[in-house]
């Protein structure tokens, strides 16, 4: 894992949670990839291992992780393709509402939002 910098607005656990995710999205975890140990993320980022365990957990109750006893825990074969699902109905639900009304607010035009992309990114 990379260094993560934590923040009192959410729970440790949900924060290391979404940063798995991110790592799963990003291609970084593929599936079949083993998840760093419990006791290996407690001591490198000096959480508790209750802490980690919880978020590992919850991966594995949403089956994006499975314990494979005696190894550890993996990245199933379904987990990007779920979390891709998951995440694009999150935003369309959740963020692009968000977006679109900033976008409204600001009177931009579909032109000038596109412009950047045309232009191969540049302004």
């Amino acid at each position: 894992m990379t260094s993560i910098q934590w923040s009192d607005g959410a729970p440790i656990y949900r924060q290391l949670k979404e940063r798995v995710i991110a790592m799963m999205l990003d291609g970084v975890l593929k599936p079949g990839d083993a998840l760093p140990s419990v006791r290996q993320v407690a001591a490198e980022y000096q959480l508790n291992p209750i802490t980690v365990s919880r978020a590992y957990q919850e991966l594995a109750d949403e089956a994006l992780v499975e314990k494979r006893r005696g190894l550890g825990m993996f990245v199933t074969d379904e987990a990007s393709k779920k979390l891709l699902a998951t995440e694009r109905e999150r935003f369309l639900n959740e963020e692009w509402p968000q977006v679109l009304e900033r976008i409204q607010r600001l009177g931009l035009a579909m032109e000038e939002l596109l412009r950047p992309i045309r232009n191969g990114g540049e302004k």
